[in-house]
């Protein structure tokens, strides 16, 4: 079987860096190339974070591009305070030595995208949407080449994460998701609706902690930083894991349930900045531009992370 040709578009961020170890543990996969995104911590250090989890993975041959700075319109809002101050608090971690591409992350997606078969590419942002919009803005052309966004990103029934009424990822770039859902790809997005329904247990950290490898061991010490504000301030045993969603959409779609609808972003009041409005009942009969998921099976989510992981080398 031809591995599936993906691009992730990240902030890591520890749930990224899990996306990101969960995409490099699949043979379905073929990874070709990360491109940073500002968002959960600024530019430098998300650039420095793909580093530092690629090497992990053992994957120094991995393409890693800079991207945006800063949002399309409003300043950069960042979330040290569930990440911590490097993004990716929680192990120890030496200093990466891979290099970053010469490119910037716009260019390349134009570039690589340009080149690619109609369909051949599937995007997957796990952060603010800076990136791909400014690459669709840039270069309309590239739209009917994606096959398909599978994006993690927004809430309905949940509501948000950052606001009331928002989750990080569109709040941070409001308007950068507005492009996305308007540029017509078929769009798969992996809400707080869904990812709120599978919760990390204290029993599965310490499952991925004995898989006796330095993915196992840093994976699980980044779990256990990550989950502690989520656990706080929801009051449940484990905090949700967001952005692996969309990679374990891809590998077992079958875990998943969801429904298509139309959706637009929120980029004029400041009260509902970033909402993502969500026509689940089709009042306003418009063509459905996004495969809103709602409905995961949260064993089968952790039992794919965990047996990915082991693919991963025990020394890096």
């Amino acid at each position: 079987m031809t591995p599936r040709k993906i691009i992730i578009d990240t902030d890591p961020g520890q749930d990224d860096a899990l996306a990101i170890l969960l995409a490099l543990g699949s043979p379905e996969l073929e990874v070709l190339g990360i491109t940073c995104v500002a968002g959960n911590v600024p530019l430098p250090l998300t650039i420095r974070n793909a580093r530092l989890v690629c090497e992990l993975a053992g994957r120094r041959d991995m393409k890693i591009f800079a991207g945006c700075e800063r949002p399309m319109v409003r300043d950069l809002v960042t979330a040290e305070i569930v990440h911590g101050e490097t993004g990716l608090d929680g192990p120890d971690w030496d200093e990466p030595s891979m290099p970053v591409q010469d490119i910037h992350a716009v260019d390349w997606l134009v570039e690589v995208l340009m080149a690619a078969d109609d369909g051949e590419i599937t995007l997957c942002p796990v952060g603010p949407i800076t990136n791909v919009a400014m690459a669709m803005v840039r270069e309309p052309r590239i739209i009917p080449r994606i096959g398909q966004i599978v994006t993690m990103g927004g809430g309905y029934f949940v509501g948000g994460n950052t606001t009331p009424a928002a989750e990080f990822n569109v709040y941070v770039d409001p308007h950068a998701a507005a492009v996305m859902y308007r540029s017509g790809v078929p769009i798969v997005t992996m809400p707080l609706d869904v990812t709120h329904k599978a919760l990390m247990s204290p029993e599965w950290i310490e499952s991925v902690r004995t898989l006796g490898s330095d993915v196992g061991r840093k994976a699980a010490a980044m779990m256990s930083f990550y989950g502690r504000y989520d656990m706080k301030r929801y009051g449940e045993r484990g905090g949700p894991l967001h952005d692996p969603a969309t990679i374990a959409y891809l590998l077992e779609p079958g875990l998943y349930g969801g429904k298509d609808v139309f959706v637009e972003v929120e980029t004029h009041s400041e009260i509902t900045m970033g909402m993502t409005v969500v026509d689940y009942w089709h009042r306003l009969e418009r063509e459905p531009n996004c495969h809103w998921i709602s409905e995961v099976d949260s064993d089968g989510f952790y039992k794919l992370i965990r047996g990915r992981l082991m693919n991963l080398p025990a020394k890096s």
